[in-house]
């Protein structure tokens, strides 16, 4: 949309405010709101704000920064309209004082790794399926993790409680832009998916940012609490963002290949050799926290161990079916990212590693179509088939090792996510549970 258009809209709208949104390193969004009135020079000159506050931005001295808007993110916030106050809302890119574009920003760096695709030939899609749980705050509105409901996979009303919310949410997300291709109640108690079209990978980071907040903003409406924690319950289903992946070279799919491998090109085989090689070291970003390695364990259909296959759901990488006529959506499905990621830095580090792979012409291993859970730890061993880090410090040590990933990210955000990293799991390291107290309290 650009810049008249979008001044008739406010106008005939009677649009009121504009947020102008972007992220942190984590994925939180963040917003600068302004007067209309301002909107004109917000679109010539951007917008000034102090990124010493933000998480992963600059240092106190260099605080200054201003936000650039991406026009074609402008859309209305609905669930804003009818409160006297009409919202809109653009997502934006963050700029340096000196009007370069800012290293640490999320959105600049998954930009600069597309470029990277582009000076191959290729063009990387995503389609991601975000998961996540409703949470009926207590009679003192504290948010505690017990499931809005008992529903299961598929399962609808009465057992579903969510679905009228889950319709709100379609309506919301659509009205922002993003085109909705199904919902429905997940495995685990209180747990909901909806799944949104694929998109180039920086419309479609932006697109799971945008469904995260309007999904948090619909839930509150109703009462609820939507959360994206990898595990909030011990003993169900965590929540995963399992990430649909292609490469194309114009309208053409470059994974497809008619006479392939589950119809996989070699491009395609290639990529899928370069993610399994660093899987290790794309862990601390794709699953970048301590709670998301309590998902990723056997057992809760998350993927442990790195491999690959076809009809294998422990697999870390999954082909889907190909289907005669839809070549297009040929494509590789890696399963261990989780919600609680900073899109867009996943995606970076995600292109990186399956880039590698195409340019050093990576094999990957025998495909496994066999319940990898159900192996011994000597037969692993003699397949080859290795494990995903178990912890967030484990999957720290692997990103500091792997050039491939941390060149992908910069150097700014490589060593501010390390850092921070550390920072998380040593403070989790020191806290004393409550599974501590009750094992050991009364028994030593």
């Amino acid at each position: 949309m650009g810049k008249t258009q979008i001044l008739e809209t406010i106008k005939k709208q009677n649009i009121e405010l504009v947020e102008m949104q972007f992220s942190d390193i984590d994925g939180m969004v963040k917003s600068v709101t302004i007067p209309c009135h301002k909107l004109e020079e917000a679109l010539e000159r951007g917008v000034w704000f102090d990124g010493s506050s933000i998480e992963g931005f600059t240092r106190i001295f260099e605080s200054d920064m201003f936000l650039k808007p991406d026009t074609n993110t402008f859309s209305v916030i609905p669930w804003r309209s009818n409160n006297g106050h009409r919202t809109a809302r653009m997502l934006c890119d963050v700029y340096t004082p000196g009007g370069k574009p800012f290293d640490g920003d999320p959105r600049v760096i998954l930009r600069r790794a597309a470029e990277k695709a582009g000076e191959m030939g290729f063009t990387y899609f995503t389609g991601p399926e975000v998961e996540f749980f409703l949470f009926k705050p207590d009679e003192g509105g504290k948010i505690v993790p017990a499931p809005h409901d008992v529903g299961a996979y598929f399962d609808f009303a009465p057992k579903d409680l969510a679905s009228d919310v889950r319709r709100d949410i379609i309506m919301a997300i659509e009205s922002l832009g993003l085109e909705v291709e199904a919902s429905h109640h997940e495995v685990a108690y209180g747990q909901h998916e909806i799944d949104f079209k694929y998109s180039e990978a920086v419309k479609s980071a932006d697109n799971v940012l945008t469904f995260k907040y309007a999904t948090k903003a619909i839930a509150q409406g109703h009462g609820l609490y939507a959360s994206f924690m990898p595990k909030p319950i011990f003993g169900i289903n965590g929540s995963g963002m399992h990430v649909h992946q292609s490469l194309f070279k114009g309208d053409e799919n470059a994974f497809f290949d008619p006479k392939g491998k589950y119809k996989l090109s070699e491009t395609a085989l290639h990529f899928i050799a370069g993610q399994l090689r660093h899987a290790k070291a794309i862990a601390a970003v794709v699953a970048p926290t301590v709670n998301s390695y309590k998902r990723l364990v056997p057992g809760y259909e998350a993927p442990v161990y790195i491999s690959w296959g076809q009809t294998n759901r422990s697999a870390l990488i999954r082909i889907p079916h190909y289907s005669p006529g839809r070549e297009k959506s040929t494509r590789a499905e890696l399963r261990c990212p989780d919600p609680s990621c900073n899109p867009y830095l996943a995606f970076t580090v995600m292109l990186a590693a399956g880039l590698d792979g195409i340019k050093h012409k990576l094999e990957p291993p025998e495909a496994m179509e066999e319940s990898l859970y159900e192996l011994g730890a000597e037969q692993k061993k003699q397949r080859g088939i290795e494990s995903l880090p178990s912890t967030l410090a484990e999957a720290v040590d692997e990103i500091e090792k792997d050039k491939v990933v941390m060149e992908a990210l910069g150097e700014w955000s490589s060593r501010h996510l390390v850092e921070a990293k550390r920072q998380e799991h040593d403070e989790y390291r020191i806290q004393v549970t409550k599974w501590e107290i009750e094992r050991y309290l009364e028994t030593i």
